[in-house]
């Protein structure tokens, strides 16, 4: 390999719009940095932050099992548009939207009002360090870090310059910010400096949430200039932040000693203390996998404003890696990331900035149990598990079933279904619950344990279908019945329709590994999973999105739906079910981009990575990374031309990456399946199989190959590489070294 890669990108200038911004977080708290050394900025946001409105009882799944039983009896009888006034006539119904908290502002006098002297043409430099999570500006003397302590759960900034003079204060007034929010400011001296508060009441409810800053300032003199402080003089600031959403009034008090014993260690660098801390959390998830791609130094320098105005390559794929990964930790912790990560610089976040689970979420976590990070699938499980309830409420009011139904939007307070309309019937969606325990069942097995929660859930997920699945066709095969494929419809018929391939496969999965996981319940899952009816291949020789006959396929559209039995499950494979596998291609093939949602890409590549086709998952990172889809902070963006912020592509990106090198099964390892002609070599290392080994990878331009598995189980399996199949016999403990072609 040519050296180390580089994990963590810069710019020459600071950020102009906050989606420019530095980005930092530990799950719980984010912080978008600006850098600018005379007006910095740090917008604050928290998972919690979700703007609450007046509950009218329309946040509950509506009350229609009654009525499902006459819907199911128009839809066999041919009745096309049945589902569509399958409603309790409610609109549609955005679930709560994600928004930020405050800005803290430190702002710089201007050269000659003060004996704080800076250049404004010196040079200048912001960078971010994915291994550390922390920011950093500087220009000559002026230095701002800003990290988020994954141990402490605190922002710290530490600001140091000769005769520093800023105006510090905490600004609520953000894009999209309502005009009825109650706004009241707190500023007062202490021992260290000063103590910031600031509390923001919502409008119209008893919800509110307050942000606390203790200000330790070194040296210079601090004085009260409402809403904030002045500090003269100084050598040094040091900021700790947290946020909290609460009703009533925030204990401020409280807060403050807890900031303040962050202070209290005998050395004499709280921030470096505090950095180490964090380390101990932050770099050993970071450091477990790394991606090599061999590039070209000099590109490896560039700033990554730079590196995508290029032309892609190696070095961007290998810079896009880290930061994927690096965002994806940072925005989970309290729960998984959100369309937007953990942050936002907006209240008029797109789609409420939720949590999106017909894909985009499943896309952002994909990455999760290869790439070895099981802090994300610990926060998606962490979500998964809080939301039970509400969607045993789903599964009783809307179908009258017994257990659960996941919602297609949530906010992360509710599970339960009400976001949906007539040309999206999201609650005709059954296979949510499926698709959101798949992550929690992969990272089990690369761990080699079963965790009860996810067993009981599974079980949940079965006695659904047992309730739901009572119709048969004339063949005898159960029918899904209503079926909805997200968030497409045929091209003959409407949204809400039967046997949509999603659904088959989800239902199918779903008993299967409830069976695999209770025994006493084995036979008759598993007998209902048998008399669930095949795959259909349409006349174009494509895998139908319906497997209903009659239906017609609409190519053009964004979402792979009807190929989740391909990724993210093993249904279909080009080593058990080949013809299958042909069908799968075919209808990725046909497949249109639509209106070029990034997530749509980025699926696409991962399904072609699971049919063995290099070239497609080639055609569709090309497409991402020519569309102009990322910021300069390497967040992404959901459309072309960084049009609307989105953590899709940013966080998925990864997990094509990984696919298209190593992928792996309880019994099966496939290498080097879709390696683009781009990437002609290159090393992974940390990679984690679902089989409880680690793996390292090395391909070199002659076409050679070599892995290294590195086993915890003592194991059988199948070896799958470019030159064919072969068992492969692994013990726990005892290190394995394989030679393959890589082409």
């Amino acid at each position: 390999m040519s050296g180390t890669p580089v994990h963590g990108t810069w710019e020459p200038e600071p950020a102009a719009r906050w989606e420019d911004a530095f980005l930092s977080g530990n799950g719980h708290h984010g912080a978008l940095v600006f850098g600018d050394p005379d007006a910095d900025r740090v917008i604050v946001t928290h998972h919690t932050l979700v703007r609450p409105d007046r509950d009218d009882g329309r946040r509950r799944p509506p009350a229609l099992a009654a009525a499902l039983p006459a819907l199911q009896d128009r839809l066999l009888a041919g009745d096309t548009a049945a589902a569509e006034d399958f409603t309790d006539g409610r609109p549609l119904q955005w679930v709560r939207p994600f928004h930020p908290a405050f800005q803290l502002r430190l702002n710089r006098p201007p050269e000659g009002d003060t004996h704080d002297t800076h250049d404004a043409r010196a040079p200048y430099r912001r960078a971010v360090d994915f291994t550390t999570g922390e920011t950093t500006a500087t220009r000559a003397g002026w230095t701002s870090r800003v990290f988020v302590s994954r141990a402490d759960d605190v922002i710290v900034q530490h600001v140091t310059a000769p005769h520093l003079t800023l105006d510090l204060s905490l600004d609520p007034g953000l894009p999209g910010a309502p005009a009825g929010l109650r706004i009241g400011h707190g500023a007062v001296l202490t021992p260290e400096g000063a103590l910031l508060t600031l509390r923001a009441r919502y409008p119209g409810s008893d919800l509110a949430y307050t942000g606390v800053t203790l200000a330790a300032v070194t040296g210079g003199t601090v004085k009260l200039v409402p809403p904030g402080v002045l500090v003269e003089g100084a050598t040094e600031v040091l900021l700790l932040t947290r946020v909290h959403r609460h009703t009533g009034e925030l204990d401020t008090v409280a807060e403050s000693r807890a900031l303040r014993d962050l202070l209290a260690a005998p050395h004499p660098a709280p921030y470096d203390d505090l950095l180490a801390r964090h380390l101990a959390r932050h770099r050993t998830a970071y450091d477990r996998v790394t991606l090599d791609l061999a590039a070209d130094p000099a590109e490896r320098a560039l700033p990554g404003s730079a590196l995508l105005a290029g032309a892609g390559g190696p070095a961007l794929l290998e810079r896009l890696f880290a930061a994927g990964r690096y965002h994806l930790l940072s925005a989970s912790g309290l729960l998984p990331p959100r369309l937007t990560g953990l942050w936002t610089g907006d209240w008029n976040t797109a789609w409420s900035g939720a949590f999106t689970t017909n894909a985009n979420l499943n896309l952002q976590t994909a990455s999760a149990a290869a790439a070895a990070l099981p802090e994300v699938t610990e926060a998606h499980a962490a979500l998964v598990h809080r939301q039970l309830p509400d969607w045993r409420d789903n599964a009783r009011e809307i179908f009258g079933a017994r257990g659960a139904v996941a919602p297609s939007h949530t906010d992360g307070e509710s599970g339960h279904t009400y976001h949906f309309s007539r040309e999206y019937p999201l609650h005709l969606w059954t296979a949510g619950a499926d698709w959101l325990l798949k992550p929690l069942l992969d990272h089990d097995e690369t761990r080699g344990t079963r965790d009860p929660r996810t067993t009981a859930a599974l079980a949940e997920v079965a006695l659904f279908y047992e309730d739901f699945l009572q119709r048969t066709d004339d063949d005898g095969h159960l029918v899904v019945v209503p079926s909805y494929s997200p968030e497409n419809r045929p091209g003959n018929a409407s949204w809400g329709t039967l046997n949509a391939a999603m659904d088959l496969s989800a239902a199918r999965h779903a008993l299967r590994t409830a069976a695999d996981h209770h025994p006493e319940h084995a036979e008759r899952w598993r007998a209902l999973a048998e008399r669930l009816p095949a795959h259909r291949v349409n006349a174009d020789g494509a895998l139908a999105e319906w497997a209903w006959p009659g239906l017609a396929d609409t190519y053009d559209h964004r979402h792979l739906s009807h190929l989740y039995g391909v990724w993210p499950l093993e249904e279909i494979n080009p080593y058990d079910t080949p013809d299958l596998a042909e069908a799968a291609r075919r209808a990725l093939a046909l497949r249109g981009a639509e209106n070029d949602s990034a997530h749509g890409h980025l699926h696409h590549a991962l399904v072609a990575a699971r049919l063995r086709d290099g070239a497609g998952v080639a055609h569709a990172l090309d497409r991402v990374l020519g569309g102009d889809y990322f910021h300069a902070s390497l967040m992404s963006a959901h459309y072309p031309h960084r049009d609307v912020y989105n953590a899709d592509a940013a966080h998925a990106l990864p997990a094509v990456l990984v696919e298209m090198l190593v992928q792996s099964t309880p019994g099966r390892l496939v290498l080097l399946p879709a390696l683009p002609a781009s990437c002609p070599q290159g090393e992974l290392r940390g990679v984690r199989t679902r089989f409880g080994a680690s793996l390292d990878l090395t391909w070199t331009a002659d076409g050679r190959a070599s892995a290294r598995l590195r086993p915890e189980r003592t194991h059988r399996i199948e070896l799958r590489t470019p030159s064919g199949a072969e068992p492969l016999d692994l013990a726990a403990g005892e290190d394995r070294v394989i030679s393959v072609k890589a082409r």
